[in-house]
């Protein structure tokens, strides 16, 4: 028998504890029966800290168990900070979730994977970059993380699957709750393809603005290397910027992001993010160079001019979408 038994999903939902404290109680605790005997105030004694929300542990574990079954009814599984299973990646960082859901496959820790994350509203250049860099990854066996958010973010799997690699999308809600819903399609094109749509918050959450934050320090944990392909001066694609640098990731920008500010496009982000030092990429070869993978360098050419007008295309869909 499982001593442990939801002991795991239990301290993910404590309410009021940050996550490097969820840790600590994961660690602390490897029975079931003999953390839901403790008091608040014994809890307390263990973190070292005070806990100022209140909570009943057996409502708590009536929920964890309310989520365990929603997650089977759903074909949500979960992996704990303490299971084998967790990404490698995600469990260095200083604040890892205790727990994350997660549909489909999880990557392979042996594989690296980019980044790449930008606006919401980008230029008809930014959008079409985005496809062609992620779409170039793609094709040379890197999947591409990011949030499934419109714009760059959509851009960006939509090549990367188009590449033929695997995607993986990381949300601020529960897996079951896709948003923004637009993208219900391009969730499912990414389970299609072997990926997984990931996150820490358990099934039935509902977006909420102060997830996406916390959200981000999984996509850039989870890459060996962070893109921003364009992002106005206040972006969330600039949080995941710094916590990729926190976490001692590669972070580049995008040329698209760089070039001259336009009235609607606003680049001011990316900009001070390269007048700091951030390197500029121009194509997926930077980035196969940068890893010091094979470049085809004939190939990759034929690759970008073939599929332009498709990129294009596909931005100015995306563009749109955007407006409405």
């Amino acid at each position: 028998m499982n001593e442990r038994g939801i002991l795991d999903l239990i301290i993910a939902l404590l309410p009021g504890l940050k996550p490097r404290n969820r840790i600590k109680l994961l660690k602390g605790f490897d029975c079931e029966d003999d953390f839901i005997i403790q008091s608040k105030k014994s809890i307390e004694e263990c973190l070292k800290t005070e806990i100022k929300n209140f909570w009943n542990i057996n409502n708590i574990r009536v929920r964890a168990q309310k989520v365990e079954s929603v997650c089977r009814m759903r074909s949500i599984d979960r992996v704990s900070w303490k299971d084998m299973d967790y990404p490698p990646l995600l469990r260095e960082i200083y604040d890892p979730p205790p727990v994350i859901f997660y549909r489909g496959k999880l990557p392979d820790p042996e594989k690296s994977m980019l980044g790449m994350v930008g606006t919401r509203r980008p230029s008809p250049e930014a959008a079409a970059q985005a496809f062609s860099i992620a779409q170039g990854a793609g094709k040379a066996g890197i999947s591409v993380v990011s949030g499934l958010a419109l714009g760059i973010d959509a851009m960006s799997h939509r090549g990367n699957l188009s590449g033929g690699a695997k995607g993986y999308a990381v949300l601020g809600s529960g897996a079951d709750e896709i948003y923004p819903s637009s993208n219900r399609a391009l969730a499912k094109q990414i389970l299609d393809s072997g990926g997984a749509i990931i996150t820490e918050y358990p099934p039935g959450t509902r977006p909420a603005k102060w997830n996406f934050p916390a959200r981000n320090r999984i996509i850039s944990a989870l890459s060996r290397s962070l893109l921003i392909v364009e992002a106005p001066k206040k972006s969330g694609a600039l949080i995941t910027a710094a916590f990729a640098l926190e976490q001692n990731r590669d972070l580049w920008v995008a040329s698209s992001g760089v070039q001259a500010r336009s009235f609607l496009h606003d680049k001011s982000g990316t900009l001070k993010l390269a007048e700091d030092g951030a390197e500029i990429v121009y194509s997926e070869l930077d980035i196969l160079r940068k890893w010091n993978l094979r470049v085809a360098e004939d190939d990759s050419a034929y690759n970008v001019m073939e599929s332009s007008g498709m990129n294009i295309a596909a931005s100015m869909a995306e563009l749109l979408e955007i407006q409405l």
